[in-house]
């Protein structure tokens, strides 16, 4: 299970996109993996055959380092893995054994999407994350939509460019001539049925489950409120953007950013973190700032607000 995020220590199976035997060329997508923070493709970066699937579509929670797959590095050597099972004894096999590794990707870059195999085979549809993301927000079945990327694959253009075919509606059946009116049947019982729906949590959900329990469990909250009026604010936003020609454009948060940050380095005592033996106090100012997605919510951080202007702050 390779690590594709820095806060990742286990992740979900997705669909392979290779089958035993097939060969691989550095830069296909081996399989569909997701992490905490989303779900991303497993490109593998070496040349060899895929001899064996430890992890099958729909595994859950595996461990980082833990193997998915044997790659070997000919062809012959496949049929040498067919009835291999992890943790069993077995002689000592013809080829090396190479289990499937991939370097760490970052997870806040943009993924950039790889030349991969995208031909629709039976009910296998092939799309990048980002695609099938706009499909699920745009409610768009993939089925219906003919991929233009390299192989066939569905791109963010498809999805994008997407018409729903209009389905033809049926000419109404002539009615039938009725002697008498039939009775009114009696209503019927209302269906009593389960009172609640288990709804299955993905890796991502469950991270956040997690991090905002350990906030609020371990970190000491308190709460101020006061009443700001922002008019200045906003004439100087205006005159900001007005000048920068297109170049970049603040928001009232990227204000509200600087203005904590700078607060945090006025009052260093709050800056402050509890470290069990004793207290750190921080020099410089790291804003969290949560941002809400289809997928789940996330927290960027903008690193040392308090030494960056305005533009910066917006930038990242």
């Amino acid at each position: 299970m390779p690590a594709l995020s820095p806060t990742m220590t286990q992740g979900n199976v997705g669909q392979w996109q290779k089958q035993v035997g097939d060969r691989i060329e550095p830069g296909d997508v081996l399989v569909e993996i997701e992490t905490d923070k989303a779900q991303m493709d497993f490109e593998y970066q070496e040349e060899g055959y895929l001899a064996k699937i430890l992890a099958p579509t729909g595994t859950k929670d595996l461990g980082i380092d833990q193997p998915v797959a044997i790659i070997v590095e000919n062809e012959a050597d496949v049929a040498a893995f067919a009835d291999y099972s992890p943790g069993a004894k077995t002689e000592a096999a013809p080829a090396q054994e190479t289990v499937a590794k991939e370097e760490t990707k970052e997870a806040a870059a943009p993924a950039k999407a790889a030349p991969s195999q995208a031909v629709e085979s039976g009910d296998r549809i092939f799309a990048s994350p980002l695609a099938k993301m706009l499909a699920k927000e745009k409610n768009i079945d993939l089925a219906q939509v003919k991929g233009t990327g390299p192989r066939g694959r569905i791109v963010k253009a498809d999805i994008e460019g997407f018409v729903a075919p209009v389905a033809e509606k049926a000419a109404p059946a002539p009615a039938a001539k009725a002697a008498k009116p039939a009775p009114k049947a009696a209503p019927a019982a209302p269906s009593v049925s389960a009172g609640f729906t288990d709804i299955p949590l993905t890796n991502m959900r469950k991270v956040i489950a997690t991090r905002l329990t350990e906030a609020k469990s371990t970190i000491p909250h308190y709460y101020l409120t006061q009443n700001i009026t922002m008019d200045n604010v906003n004439k100087l936003r205006k005159s900001l953007n007005s000048a920068a020609n297109g170049s970049y454009k603040l928001s009232v948060n990227d204000f509200v950013i600087k203005a904590a940050a700078s607060a945090l380095r006025d009052v260093p005592d709050v800056n402050s973190s509890w470290q069990g033996e004793f207290v750190r106090q921080h020099h410089h100012a790291d804003i969290a700032v949560a941002a809400s997605t289809p997928a789940g919510l996330i927290t960027p951080i903008v690193r040392t607000c308090d030494a960056k202007g305005l533009k910066a702050i917006s930038s990242e």
